[in-house]
């Protein structure tokens, strides 16, 4: 092959990477996106409740102001979405695994958060709008995990698979 076809296939490739960066750079990042109005809601969501026997006392807006946390992450999804009657949270919103949205044990309801997978840096605006996790039968140890995300987020965040992710979860204005 000569070297001006070589150079020119070379060029070529650098223009067709090039214009894809920049189409890349130029697209509004998904998880980036504002968020819908999360102010938090007077509502029976946001009153003490007792979920198998222990009590919970939701944050009030002005301590949840700057809250940060570390913790497990896990997601929730189809087995919600089928169940009878699970298909709304706990501020009777639909509820879709295909959307982006979380469950918090106390934050105020609604709340938007950035969630931070720390095992890869991957990091998503998302809006708590449920209650939990909490200990099932089948797995105590649930109820000690931080936040539970849609089956969606957790797509995004990468952790989909393995179904749980270490991550920081931050209250965003």
């Amino acid at each position: 092959m000569n070297e001006r076809i070589i150079n020119s296939i070379g060029v070529g490739l650098w223009l067709v990477f090039g214009g894809l960066l920049f189409i890349f750079w130029l697209s509004p990042s998904p998880e980036l996106e504002p968020l819908r109005d999360a102010r938090p809601k007077p509502g029976p969501w946001n009153g003490n409740y007792k979920v198998k026997g222990v009590r919970y006392s939701p944050m009030q807006v002005e301590n949840a102001e700057g809250y940060s946390a570390e913790g497990w992450a896990s997601w929730y999804g189809e087995e919600t979405y089928r169940r009878p009657g699970g298909n709304t949270t706990a501020m009777g919103e639909s509820f879709h695994p295909s959307r982006l949205s979380a469950a918090h044990r106390t934050l105020p309801l609604p709340t938007n958060v950035r969630v931070t997978n720390l095992e890869n840096g991957r990091s998503l605006n998302v809006r708590v709008n449920d209650r939990g996790p909490f200990p099932s039968d089948r797995n105590p140890s649930s109820g000690k995990r931080l936040i539970d995300l849609s089956a969606a987020a957790a797509k995004k965040l990468g952790f989909y698979r393995n179904g749980l992710a270490w991550v920081k979860v931050e209250v965003i204005d």
